[in-house]
């Protein structure tokens, strides 16, 4: 993951584009030891000069009566926003709005992790996108990716852009690559290099198409498997179940639970919070 490489060079000039866009001011660090940076687990953090550091300080963070993520800061506003997918069943999403949520991210398909690897639409997209935005919420959309070449990303991009083409679309375009735990996979052996050049396809051909691109990742792969500093133009998605995060470099959107309780679904979901609503940072307005 340390190394750069040409495949994903070009890809650089397309991303600059956003890169403007990111301008936040320094946090305190996590921790600091001889070597530099240190994750809370005690590895050493990875550090890329070029990539924007997180904009918000983590000791502003507290949660409130309900567990809802708020900042301490009466200058920064935070957007309440739940990920969702078929495995959430029916959604009453007047409810979900009415419960103080501003916005959701669609699972809009997935590649299948078996050795065929095929593309799939998520069963429930299309209903929830048209009830979702008929309830008034803003809504972004992520695909579950299991792509193991650059090629395969762009096919997933193209998957995607073709379901959305239609669809006013109000938050990012996600990339949601993740190793699979549980199961064995067709992406175990892929290497850091390859899964960065597949994070780097998939956001070219988003931001081509005049979205957002952002990239899903807990702060494992996010320092550990992807080179940030080929990714730094694209916006990120951090992934950490802890009172504040601890990822240093700039987020947009923070998932911070799985185990949140909204008005309108059934069961538990995954509660994020976004640092901006995008209203002037979407390429289509």
């Amino acid at each position: 993951m340390k190394k750069r490489f040409a495949a994903v060079l070009p890809v650089l000039l397309a991303l600059a584009l956003l890169a403007g866009c990111f301008q936040p001011s320094l946090p305190e660090p996590v921790t600091e030891g001889t070597t530099g940076l240190l994750d809370p687990n005690g590895d050493p953090v990875p550090i890329w000069d070029d990539v924007d550091r997180a904009a918000l300080s983590p000791d502003k963070y507290y949660k409130d009566e309900r567990g809802r993520v708020r900042y301490a800061d009466e200058n920064v506003r935070l957007y309440t926003g739940v990920d969702i997918s078929v495995f959430q069943g029916d959604v009453d999403f007047e409810a979900v709005k009415n419960d103080g949520v501003d916005f959701v991210m669609l699972r809009c398909g997935y590649r299948g992790y078996g050795e065929k690897g095929s593309l799939n639409e998520d069963a429930k997209f299309v209903e929830n996108y048209r009830a979702a935005t008929e309830a008034g919420l803003k809504v972004g959309v992520y695909f579950f990716s299991q792509a193991v070449s650059a090629k395969e990303a762009r096919e997933e991009a193209d998957f995607v852009l073709d379901m959305i083409k239609d669809l006013p679309i109000d938050y990012p375009v996600a990339y949601d690559w993740e190793h699979i735990d549980y199961d064995s996979a067709r992406t175990d052996d892929l290497d850091n290099e390859t899964v960065t050049a597949c994070a780097a396809a998939f956001c070219d051909e988003v931001l081509r198409a005049g979205y957002e691109p952002i990239i899903y990742f807990n702060r494992s792969l996010g320092y550990f498997s992807y080179d940030l500093s080929v990714l730094s133009g694209a916006h990120f998605w951090i992934a950490e179940y802890t009172e504040a995060p601890a990822f240093i470099y700039n987020y947009k959107l923070w998932q911070y639970t799985r185990e949140g309780e909204v008005a309108g679904i059934e069961g538990v979901v995954d509660l994020n919070v976004s640092v901006s609503d995008f209203s002037g940072e979407h390429a289509l307005g």
